[in-house]
Order: C-alpha cells, then structure tokens, then sequence
C-alpha cells in the first residue's frame, strides 16, 4: 500500500499538493472559525466520583441561586482599621462600583453592606470583595483584572485571585510556554538538528514543512471534533509538540533513506517507490504503534487525558498521511535538489554509517552480557525512586510571582489564613433533625474547628430537614498536599466516627476532594492502560516482525526507559536532588496525570526507533541470515538517524521543560530525559547486547502462529526470500 501511494504521488506530484493545498487552506479556515468555541478549560471525570456525588446531593437540596462567590478582591491598607477608616470604605465602594461597570459581574458583597466580620482581615488592616462573575465570566475576567490592575498602588494594595482568574493565568502561562518552548525553542533547534544530519539546508526544511502541514490539519480536526465534545485548552500544547516530534521523525527517515537508495543508482520514482517500501513501511507500523499507545488513555474516564489522546492520536495519523503521500511528491518534485545548499563541515550523502555507533556496537557485541547486566542495572538503579512517587496536582501556589491569581493568593493567605475560595464541605443524607445525627453533626463541626487544617466551619440545613452540609475553608492552598491528606483524614477517621451507625450516606467533596477523587481515578486506571497497552503492541510487533521474542524484548526494554523517567522526574521535583541547578521548583506531588500520560506517550514515540531499527535489522539478517551482522548493520545505519531524531523530540520537549508551569516542566524533562535514555542506552547497548546473545532466536515464531498474516515490516518486493537458518 505504501509503494502505491509513494508511486502514485511521484508520478502525479502537482496533483498530490494541490490536493494538500486545499486541506491547508479549508484547515486554516477551520481553525479560526471553529477552534476557539472547541476549546475549554473545564477538567472533569466522567466516573461518577464521591465529589460529584456529593454535589449532585447539594444541587438537588438547594437549587442553585447563582450566587456563587467565583472570586476575591482583597483592599489592604497598612496600618489603618479598614471597619472604621472613611478612606478606606470610600476606595472600597468606588471600587466595587467599577467593578460593576464592566457588565461581567452578577454580585459584588462588602463587609460595609453585610457586616460580615468573615470578610475582614484578623488584624482589621484588609477586606473583601465577594465578586460572583456572570454567565460570561471566563471570558470576562479580563476585564475584572483591568479594573484591578488600575486601582493597584499607593495608598492600597489591591490583589484578586479565585476560580477565573486562576484559569485566566494557566491559559496565558500555556499559551507562552508553547509560543516559547516550541516556537522559539523546537523549530529553530529542531532545525539544527536536522542540518547536522542531513549537512543540507533544503533537506533539513522538508521535514519541518511536513510536521507545519501535519499540525494544521490535526488542528483543524481538533476544532471541529471540539464541536461535539469538549476539548482542553491543553491539548493545542500536545498537539504542537507531537506533531514536530511526530512530523520530523518521519520525513527524516523517510528523506534519508530517498538519498540513500538515490546514491545506489536508482532511478527518481523507483528510489521514492523503494523507500516507501521499507522507510515507510516502517513509518506506517511505528505510527500505529504510537496510535495504539496513545488510544489507551481514550479509556481513562478523565477530559484533560482525552483530549490529551485525541490531539497526539489525530496528528499521528495526519503526520502518517503526510508522510506517505506528500513528502513522496515532494521527493518527485525536487529529485536531487533535496540535497541543494549543502554545508561543507557536515554534509554527507544518503544515512551513512557511523564510525561511533560502529565502535560502540562492536564493543558491545563482544561482551554483550557484560553490558546487558550493567546498562540495565543503571536504568533500574535510575528508576528506583519512583517508588517514593506522590501524585498530586499543581495550584496556584505553583504559578510564578506576578501573575495575578498568585498575588492575589499569596496576599489573601498572609491576611486572612486562606488563599484560596476552595472549601471542604461533608454532606449528610438522612433525617438531620433525629438527635443521634444531629449530635454527629455537631462533633463534626466541633473536630473541623479545633482542626488547624480548616478554618471557619459553618452548618446549613435543608429545609426538609433530609441533608445537611458542614462546610469549611481548606486553610492555605486547597491543592497543596497537606490539604489532600486533610480531605483523606476527614473521609477515612473523623466522617465515619462521627456518624458510625447512624444510618446516614455521607460525601466529602469540594475542591480538595476532586483532587482526591482524580487520585484515585488514575491509579486505577494506570494498570489497565498498560496491560492495554503491552497487550496490543506485543500483537503489533509480532506480526510486524514474526517473531514473540522482538516484542516480548522491545516491552521490557521501553519499561525500562519509562521507569528510569519516573525515578528522575521524582528524584528532581519532589526530592529537589538538582532542581534549582535545572530551574525547577521543588513540589509535594508530581501530577497526577503525569505517570499515566507519560508511559503513553513514551511508549508510543520508543516503539517509532524500536520498529526502525529492528526494521533495518530484519532487512538485512533477511538478506545474510548472519544475525550478529545484521544487528551490527541495523545499528550503524540507523543510530545517527535515531539519534538525531531523538535529539529533535528531546529539544521539542524541553521547550516545554524550560516554561513556566510545573506541569508543562515535569512532562518535558519525563519525556527528554526518557528519550535520551533510549536513543542512547536502549538502542546502541541493551538492544544490541540482548540481540547478540539471542541470536536466531531473535525471530523466533512458534509453529502454532504460522497461520498469522504476514504484515512484515521488511520490504517484499526488494528482498529474496529468508533462509532456511532463519
């Protein structure tokens, strides 16, 4: 199928890009129309947690009123009494006015109007606003900030923080973290990369031009995907960063192997026919593996980690079509041009063997026990923290200084106790009223007070008396870890004492909890993913390579990678061993998602240089039927170009290490430390080493599985038929 199209594409080349002209432009329009109303920064699971339980009980018990307080202002003045200071009220009341006037607020409450000593500071110097956004309000946060941002200064200090403006900052952070890390940073060092290897600029722009085309088609589909399903604002940052990874890998294997089979004399169309008999092949398997690893998180009942999946599942298969049709016509059009504008100090003609990788693979080959032990002692040595891993997720605590919600956060802790609006609310189902639960409820009440994790513990009963709600504020930041271990305590201890045998349902819920709850979601869903996972390349690869012991191998190698990731990620943000050495902060948790997320992703982009390598492998040994040489030949042919491709995904993804969210800075540094493990330690020692000591078994398939159909990755039409030792 893959030399069709390559063939069909060389021969009609002008027609092929006129074609992918007109999916650029109608993606293009796609895109401006329809991506910013696919989008959202709403993060929900979809498997009925105890908090959304808890919620569901509260909406049915009360009606919504629409009076929500969504976020905080906080007016300090240093050293007067804010209850009795006329400039003060003044400031405060010309202030909630203007606040008014932008049309984006539906209430505003003061302590002036209610008289609610909850909205004044301990020491009297600070008050609150009770701002209630309307329908509008993530859009019209905007406006709300000017406002603040405008009566900022001297004589006050004005700060606001809460739910908006929260996801106004992570949306602003994200969105220069991807301009940044990817555009900034990616391209021109993806760029780089490419001029090392291929030592000529025209050759080097191809692969860039086929991830640009691969990720404004994938992006269009997003956007019209996101019209029947919310998608996360996220999945933009994945999908950038994949398709450069994705795009670039391909067309580098793909060009590189048109210049080799060019320097071998063949003809134009039967050189591009020729690679797309083995270099995209190969291509076609490796992307379904990654669409396989990647399919894996559609199963996790999480909108952030699907739309994650979806964004990384559609540029893989827009990155695959590019490959197999667009780039053969490109190839067509430019022929030996491709190589025009060579540089002098690193040009070179077709893949090349490297006398490195030569040396290293020589090397290995003749103590391959040796260095199987040892290189596999260091991954799991580098993997061994992982076992004090902590999941969490990042607040606003974790948004850097200057950004408003972590101003206004920081303020609002040192003056009132609580930086956020978050608070931790027990519903109790049953018959409120009966004295046995209502002395629950009041030693409820009585532990929250007395409890230095929460502040501020108020009761509100139905007015059928069939639920009650005690409610308070999770002291400090409602997603730090002391706050989750609180909301785990409320639940496992002091909600079951207080109400053991009363003959009530209880729910612990609020922000917290959701945090919990997600927890939880993704340590269950995390064995599922990889039995997925393992099970369905294992069957990829084996039809791939008619062999059990190439996918059983290729498994445990990537766990070994995936693993050495999880214990650096660790050992760097939570234990702070180098962080500020690196520029990271040092948190309590590494995202929940994170563990989850990155086996996926790394599993799937390891599986694109495991299914090139042993693709090469197999060509050869099918030709010689010496195994030894064929993997010494697999590996020197293939190295630089792994390497490289390595590099490119690596730089792609510390672009996004060197940002500024913590959980764009845990997901870069898992994926680049990762990726260096296996283009390096993975590929050119333990593949090798293991391979050698197997030898032909290498390719082992028992007689029972013959009836398999043959989906070789090796090319047929090139190649004669095995021999018998094989």
């Amino acid at each position: 199928m893959t030399e069709r199209l390559a063939r069909h594409a060389a021969l009609h080349p002008k027609r092929v890009l006129a074609i992918w002209g007109g999916i650029i432009v109608v993606s293009i329009a796609a895109i401006t129309l329809l991506l910013p109303s696919a989008l959202t920064t709403d993060a929900t699971v979809t498997n009925d947690p105890e908090s959304q339980q808890g919620y569901d009980a509260i909406r049915n018990a009360f009606p919504p009123t629409g009076d929500d307080v969504h976020e905080v202002v906080l007016v300090s003045a240093p050293g007067a009494d804010v209850t009795a200071d006329a400039g003060v009220r003044a400031e405060v009341e010309r202030l909630a006015a203007e606040l008014e006037r932008t049309g984006q607020t539906r209430n505003l409450v003061t302590y002036y109007e209610s008289r609610d000593e909850s909205l004044v500071s301990p020491d009297r110097d600070s008050t609150v606003i009770a701002v209630t956004m309307g329908p509008d309000g993530e859009d019209g946060i905007g406006d709300v900030l000017e406002v603040v941002e405008r009566a900022d200064g001297e004589p006050y200090e004005v700060t606001i923080t809460g739910e908006f403006t929260a996801d106004h900052d992570f949306l602003e952070l994200s969105n220069k973290d991807l301009k940044e890390g990817e555009l900034f940073f990616g391209l021109p060092a993806s760029l780089i990369v490419l001029l090392l290897v291929f030592g000529a600029v025209v050759a080097s722009l191809v692969p860039l031009l086929l991830a640009i085309v691969s990720i404004v088609f994938a992006l269009a589909l997003v956007a019209i995907v996101g019209q029947v399903w919310d998608i996360s604002f996220f999945v933009v940052n994945m999908l950038s960063g994949m398709g450069l990874a994705l795009g670039v890998d391909y067309a580098l294997f793909i060009v590189s192997r048109f210049r080799e089979e060019r320097a071998q004399g063949l003809e134009r169309v039967e050189a591009i026919a020729a690679t797309a008999r083995s270099a995209s092949r190969a291509v076609l398997f490796s992307g379904s593996a990654f669409v396989i690893a990647l399919t894996g998180m559609l199963l996790v009942p999480d909108t952030i980690l699907r739309s994650l999946a979806a964004g990384a599942i559609l540029v893989g298969f827009t990155a695959v079509a590019a490959a197999t049709t667009l780039l053969p016509a490109v190839l067509s059009l430019l022929g030996d041009k491709v190589d025009a504008l060579r540089l002098p100090l690193v040009g070179r003609g077709g893949s090349g063997e490297g006398r490195f990788w030569g040396w290293v693979v020589s090397r290995v080959q003749r103590r391959p026990l040796v260095s199987l032990v040892v290189s596999a002692a260091v991954l799991i040595a580098l993997a061994l923290p992982a076992l004090d891993l902590l999941t969490g997720s990042a607040g606003v605590r974790t948004i850097p200084d200057g950004y408003a919600s972590k101003d206004g956060f920081n303020a609002l802790e040192r003056e009132l106790g609580v930086g956020t609006l978050d608070s931790a609310q027990v519903v109790v189902e049953g018959d409120v009223a009966a004295p046995p639960i209502r002395r629950g409820i009041e030693e409820l009440r009585d532990t929250l007070a007395s409890d230095p994790e929460f502040r501020s513990p108020e009761l509100t009963v139905s007015p059928s008396n069939d639920l009650a709600i005690v409610e308070a504020l999770v002291v400090g930041d409602s997603r730090d870890e002391a706050a989750v271990q609180a909301i785990e305590r409320l639940r496992q201890d002091v909600v079951p004492a207080a109400f053991g045998g009363a003959g009530v349902t209880t729910y612990v819920t609020g922000e917290t909890a959701e945090i919990v709850d997600y927890r939880e979601v993704m340590a269950r869903w995390l064995p599922i993913v990889f039995l997925f996972v393992l099970g369905f390349s294992f069957i990829l690869l084996m039809l791939a390579f008619r062999s059990i012991v190439v996918p059983a191998k290729a498994i445990v190698l990537n766990l070994l990678s995936v693993g050495a990731a999880y214990g650096l990620i660790v050992l760097v943000f939570q234990k702070g061993v180098g962080n500020e050495l690196l520029g990271f902060p040092k948190v309590d948790a590494i995202e929940a998602w994170l563990p989850l997320f990155l086996f996926s992703v790394l599993f799937g982009l390891s599986m694109d240089y495991h299914v090139f390598l042993l693709s090469r492998i197999r060509e050869r040994f099918t030709h010689t039927g010496d195994s030894s040489e064929a993997v010494a030949f697999g590996v020197r042919t293939t190295a630089r170009l792994i390497t490289g491709a390595a590099l490119i995904i690596i730089v792609v993804f510390v672009g996004f290490a060197t940002g500024e969210l913590v959980m764009f800075q845990q997901m870069g540094f898992g994926v680049a430390v990762a990726l260096l493990l296996d283009a390096t330690v993975i590929r050119s020692v333990l593949v090798p080493a293991a391979m050698e000591l197997l030898g032909e078994r290498n390719w082992y398939l028992p007689r029972w599985l013959e009836w398999l159909p043959h989906l070789e990755v090796e090319s047929p039409a090139r190649v004669p038929d095995r021999p018998p030792s094989a």
